[in-house]
């Protein structure tokens, strides 16, 4: 209905009734024609109404209220027909958060609208205008103040005004067109020339008020220049104090503190102010200043109360920033009519003081710098030497309060041509000194003139104590001269080569006799001039790991000397920034003759193996002489007990095969020839057995190649000797063939026997044992032994074939491709 600020007034104004209602619907407010409608308790007539009227009454306002509130429009209120004989028609409208009932009361008598005599007593500038077309149809004399004359239209005022009352181009606002009974009204804001000349800042406030049909534009005209001036002021003062990190107040005895210290304050801490002398300072308490500024505070607190003018600095532990230095100056003044104030202005100067710090900490560290550097540092002043450091110190042989105020004259003879006496130039000196002790020494420095704090000037002299370099260079000479002395008669043949190309620079005699050349014709050379061209390369390789690896490598190469051939044991070092920053880097080899030592260890090596060898030929040749007397033995019990007779004889091959194999190691080492061990094998089948086996060999040359390792030559022997025997038993007597054939993949031994495997028969299905197919699965290698039967008309077949590693190649021949 209309704005908030004008609410209450307008509704009193209204002659119809008009109940503000709250959330639940009952009365909160009414006007003073509801009053005389409802009776003096307006709430108690509206709930006696609401009553009387039933559930017609209700269920429109709970349908109303619910359309409102959801953006449709409201369905049409029943009529209600009072005791006196009138009808009054409601109409319900939102005004957040409550709720506007106005009746029409059918018996009214029609009056010019209660609005006229609102804008004829608002002391606001308003205006009612035809929305449609635009015609003033009434406004009050505030408003005729901000645009005199006599507009009859909303187009014949300024255009700043026009657009303040939202009417554009002829038209109003789309968004007061759109304005809805519950929106709030229309703000509008702009700044506005008056007739005098002032800007003024103007607030409108907008309103459609639909009344039978016809739209009628309501305008409110609020002047917000004051506000705006404060709120502008109020930013610029905080800016300042921002800016500035100033904290302002101002104390008059009669009133207290007028304006306290604004967000901008530096000393504004949180804490709460108290009485007396601590609140003076709007939140400074004394508990907050550090022991040190306390009495600095205390004259404040002083100053203060007698209203003196005074300028403090003290430091303060603020609860969040820490330390902080302050700066606060009290001004006392005179306001007019005679009353006293005081303006206290706070600064947080706690940059300035940490500068001020850091400059003497500053000053305190290059004196210690200065007190610790190994050259003499004398500060003469304009009334002598100020200051000396350790080294100068030192030097002289005697303490500062010895010279200290004395021209520089004192510390050099008596020589009017002496440096300390004569005006210092810019240029380096060298001069003899004499010290307090007596003793004299030679330094070289300058002296540099700088400016002083009070406008004069000081001169500073460095001087460095060249006898001790000399001495320093001197004994650096003698060791390097006692080092190459020591180098050139080393046993030892040493040389040094240029880090980048290897070429030679410095050698002594070892190295040359190790060459077999000059000095002269070896100095430039590369590393080929000692080891010669064919391990020329390989000796470049090797000082090229040593320069990599920052490490000491060591190589033995082999030098050829005339019919004979010298080892040298060399170790190669890279030296990198010995002779300092400037110095090439270098690579130092020094190598020994240890022709001798190698050969003496070489035969004691040849001497152990061939004294091992003939020990396992022995043991070798012992075990085969105790299998053969073992396999004897059991040969003799088979004989006198017949009923283990066949048992003991498959032994006695057993053995018999073991002894071969140890037999054929004797005068042999390493692995053994397959073909020895398989002659030998089938030889002692069939002596034990009594039977002639037909062999054959294929492979020519490879029967020579292949070889039974050591671990695997008893294993595969066994395994032949187990086939060769179970052919036998179960060939009824007849021809068994064996042969042996090799290839390039291995090798594979195969036996023939006539017979018939039994029916169903699988090898895998052949269990682990002690003697026959069970003994040979249990002792063949799995993965590089294959054994396989299989039935061939009227012959079974049996195949054994060894891959590498349970055959090898012959180390004595070279493995065929």
């Amino acid at each position: 209905m209309f704005g908030p600020p004008a609410t209450a007034t307008l509704l009193d104004l209204v002659g119809d009734p008009v109940l503000t209602l709250r959330g639940d619907l009952s009365a909160l407010r009414a006007n003073p024609a509801a009053r005389e409608w409802l009776g003096a308790d307006a709430a108690e007539g509206w709930r006696l109404l609401r009553q009387a009227a039933g559930a017609r009454l209700e269920t429109w306002l709970r349908e109303a209220t619910l359309a409102i509130d959801t953006g449709r429009a409201p369905p049409p209120a029943p009529p209600l027909k009072l005791a006196d004989g009138q009808r009054a028609t409601l109409h319900l409208l939102r005004d957040r958060p409550n709720w506007l009932l106005h009746a029409r009361l059918s018996g009214a008598e029609a009056v010019e609208p209660p609005i006229v005599e609102w804008l004829a007593l608002s002391p606001l500038p308003a205006v009612l205008a035809d929305a449609a077309g635009g015609g003033l149809l009434r406004r009050n004399a505030a408003f005729e103040a901000l645009c005199p004359g006599t507009p009859r239209h909303l187009n014949d005022l300024p255009d700043l005004l026009q657009a303040l009352l939202g009417w554009h181009r002829g038209v109003p606002l789309p968004a007061l067109t759109a304005q809805r009974v519950q929106d709030p009204p229309l703000v509008t804001e702009a700044e506005f020339v008056d007739p005098q000349g002032r800007h003024r800042w103007l607030q409108a406030r907008l309103r459609l008020w639909r009344l039978g049909g016809r739209a009628l534009l309501l305008a409110v005209l609020e002047d917000h220049s004051t506000l705006h001036e404060r709120d502008l002021a109020h930013q610029q003062l905080d800016a300042l104090m921002d800016t500035a990190a100033v904290g302002l107040a101002t104390f008059q005895p009669e009133a207290g503190w007028l304006k306290a210290d604004r967000k901008g304050s530096p000393f504004k801490t949180g804490a709460r102010p108290s009485n007396g002398s601590q609140g003076s300072l709007q939140g400074i308490s004394r508990d907050i200043v550090e022991p040190a500024s306390l009495p600095e505070f205390e004259r404040l607190q002083r100053a203060l109360k007698k209203g003196d003018a005074v300028e403090v600095r003290y430091a303060v532990r603020h609860p969040e920033l820490g330390r902080r230095w302050l700066l606060t100056r009290v001004a006392p003044g005179l306001l007019a009519g005679g009353r006293r104030s005081t303006s206290v202005v706070t600064l947080d100067v706690t940059a300035q003081a940490q500068a001020e710090n850091a400059l003497l900490l500053r000053a305190e560290s290059e004196r210690a710098v200065l007190d610790s550097v190994l050259v003499g540092i004398v500060t003469v002043g304009p009334d002598g030497i100020e200051w000396m450091n350790r080294s100068a110190r030192r030097m002289f042989g005697c303490e500062l309060e010895d010279v200290q105020g004395q021209p520089m004259g004192v510390l050099a003879p008596d020589d009017e041509d002496h440096p300390f006496h004569a005006e210092p130039g810019s240029d380096i000196f060298e001069c003899r000194l004499r010290g307090r002790d007596g003793r004299e020494f030679w330094v070289i420095g300058n002296a540099v003139q700088t400016p002083r704090e009070d406008g004069a000037t000081q001169l500073t002299y460095a001087l460095l104590d060249i006898d001790r370099r000399r001495q320093a260079e001197a004994q650096s000479r003698q060791a390097q001269a006692s080092l190459a002395r020591i180098i050139e008669a080393a046993p030892l043949a040493i040389s040094l080569h240029e880090a980048q190309s290897l070429r030679i620079v410095k050698l002594n005699q070892a190295a040359a006799a190790m060459a077999g050349r000059s000095e002269g014709q070896l100095l430039g050379g590369g590393p080929e001039a000692l080891f010669g061209a064919e391990q020329g390369g390989q000796v470049a390789a090797d000082m090229r790991e040593a320069l990599e690896s920052l490490a000491v490598v060591q190589r033995e190469y082999r030098v050829p000397a005339g019919m004979a051939t010298r080892v040298w044991d060399t170790r190669l070092l890279h030296l990198a920034g010995v002779g300092g920053d400037d110095a090439p880097e270098l690579l130092l080899l020094v190598a020994s003759d240890v022709t001798e030592q190698r050969a003496a260890e070489q035969a004691r090596l040849q001497a152990a193996i061939s004294q091992r060898e003939l020990l396992v030929r022995e043991v070798h040749h012992r075990i085969k002489n105790n299998l053969q007397g073992v396999a004897g033995l059991l040969q003799q019990i088979a004989a006198r007990r017949p009923e283990v007779a066949p048992v003991l004889k498959e032994a006695v091959g057993q053995v018999q095969a073991i002894a071969q194999v140890y037999g054929l190691q004797v005068g042999a080492s390493g692995p053994l020839l397959l073909k020895r061990v398989f002659d030998a094998i089938v030889g002692s089948v069939q002596r034990m057995q009594g039977r002639v086996i037909t062999t054959a060999a294929e492979g020519g040359a490879l029967m020579d190649d292949w070889c039974l390792p050591e671990a695997e030559a008893i294993p595969i022997a066994l395994s032949l000797n187990e086939l060769l025997g179970n052919a036998l038993r179960h060939g009824h007597g007849a021809q068994v063939r064996c042969q042996l054939i090799c290839d390039t993949a291995g090798v594979t031994v195969e036996i023939v026997n006539p017979g018939r495997l039994p029916e169903g028969f699988a090898l895998q299905n052949i269990r682990s044992g002690v003697s026959g197919l069970g003994l040979v699965r249990a002792l063949l290698p799995r993965r590089s032994a294959i054994l396989s039967l299989e039935q061939q008309d009227g012959d079974v077949v049996c195949r054994l074939e060894l891959i590498p590693p349970s055959v090898v190649h012959n180390p004595g021949t070279k493995p065929s491709s």
